[in-house]
């Protein structure tokens, strides 16, 4: 599986680039040099024939074996008559020794001979005639044969291993600003300010840098200006609602009237906290210990206290670092959701349960359900499900605001059917941190 990240992705490509420049050259070398190099030794090879077959000639013959010892210990070579049988090994093949042996030829005649081995006894074996008998000098294959290929070898690859490391220096430095920018931009999403950026670099990463820490301020001083202006909602509408409500009390109207009247001056108050909830969401609000537990017991209670049928059945769940007041509004939604449209007249059951690394948390009602195609529609805001709620009062943004907080604590919200007819909400909240941010 190919690599996902920009830094491996540049560094492998980098590393290929480098690897096929690395054999280009070395074949262009190769190549370039194989000619030359044959015709340098040749040359050699030529020089030394030439002057040994001349000594040996010219030489006095009672003196030719003194000649050959000298030969042997100051020059390294010898001198061999050519005898029938004697076993001449083929040469290697190749490209490199095929032409030595094509400019020997042009040069000592076309039936001078090379081996690297005669008889079985390793060396550079090259034949020439005198006075019609063919002799054999044998030269040290080190001065014919190139250095040792592994030290080349390691050189090579050591030189290799130097370029890629630079690559992947170069790649890093180019990288890390766009990894600490995706990292400032994931917190700027899950609600969190990133500290400023570092403005340094290439002129292209400086100028990203500067746009972002100035979109960052923007948001800082938007989310600080939504702040302020919810609070002055929050005064400004709910302080008439309250008068408005006491004068309805006080007004001695007909006691339907009067009822109805109330209770929508409650809907309007509970639609503008919907709309105070969907802005605020869990934004702002720390993380504390909380007991999912303690905390449906506490909702239930609540709720029993008003006369509504909500039950509580905790799993045992450890404490957990989550936030209080967007559990408890999530909690409320939930079972508000599940008595206004499954009738308040039939229980609503709270349950918790822990799976493995996650925790669960379960509102079961009895109303009429929502259709599995639907689900996900409903969490979207200002979305309602009209055919089977058609009655229902709220501004549609209750699983909205659900969704936004368990999203918000990297987990999961679900709409099931129940089995028997109704509905099953469920939010599920990995127990272990999915972000440095969560922990």
């Amino acid at each position: 599986m190919p690599p996902r990240s920009l830094l491996w992705r540049t560094f492998l490509l980098i590393a290929v680039l480098i690897l096929l420049s690395v054999f280009a050259w070395f074949s262009i070398f190769t190549r370039s040099e194989r000619e030359p190099r044959a015709k340098a030794l040749a040359q050699m090879v030529e020089s030394v024939v030439n002057l040994t077959h001349t000594a040996l000639v010219t030489a006095d013959p009672a003196k030719r074996r003194l000649l050959l010892l000298e030969l042997n210990e100051r020059e390294g070579m010898r001198i061999y008559p050519s005898v029938d049988g004697e076993y001449v090994a083929p040469l290697p093949d190749q490209p490199g020794i095929r032409l030595l042996e094509r400019e020997l030829k042009q040069r000592l005649g076309p039936d001078t001979r090379i081996t690297y081995e005669l008889d079985g006894e390793p060396a550079f074996w090259v034949s020439f005639n005198i006075d019609g008998d063919d002799y054999w000098i044998a030269l040290p294959r080190e001065r014919v044969e190139r250095g040792s290929r592994l030290r080349w070898i390691g050189w090579g690859l050591a030189v290799l291993l130097l370029a890629l490391a630079g690559a992947y220096l170069i790649v890093f430095r180019v990288t890390r600003p766009l990894k600490a920018l995706a990292g400032a931009a994931a917190d700027i999403g899950g609600g969190r300010r990133p500290p400023p950026l570092e403005e340094a670099g290439p002129e292209e990463i400086e100028t990203v840098a500067r746009a972002f820490n100035q979109m960052s301020a923007d948001l800082a001083r938007l989310d600080a200006d939504r702040a302020l202006i919810l609070a002055g909602i929050s005064h400004d509408l709910r302080t008439p609602l309250a008068r408005l409500r006491l004068a309805a009390e006080m007004s001695g109207a007909d006691e339907a009237v009067r009822d109805g009247m109330i209770a929508d001056i409650e809907e309007i108050d509970r639609t503008i906290g919907q709309f105070l909830d969907f802005a605020r969401a869990a934004s702002g609000e720390a993380l504390d210990s909380v007991n999912l537990d303690q905390l449906i017991r506490e909702c239930a209670e609540h709720y029993a206290r008003r006369g509504k049928p909500v039950r509580a059945e905790a799993g045992g769940l450890p404490a957990l670092p989550l936030r209080p007041k967007a559990m408890r509004r999530v909690l409320a939604n939930l079972v508000d959701n599940a008595l206004r449209y499954a009738g308040e007249d039939r229980p609503v059951e709270v349950r918790t349960r822990r799976d493995k690394d996650e925790v669960i948390v379960e509102v079961l009602d009895r109303g009429p359900g929502i259709p599995p195609t639907e689900a996900e529609r409903l969490k979207r805001p200002f979305t309602r499900l009209e055919t089977a709620r058609s009655n229902a009062a709220g501004a549609g943004l209750g699983l909205a605001i659900v969704e936004r907080i368990v999203h918000d604590h990297h987990g999961r919200f679900d709409l099931l059917p129940r089995q028997g007819g109704g509905l099953i909400a469920r939010v599920t909240i990995p127990t272990v941190p999915s972000s440095p941010a969560a922990a």
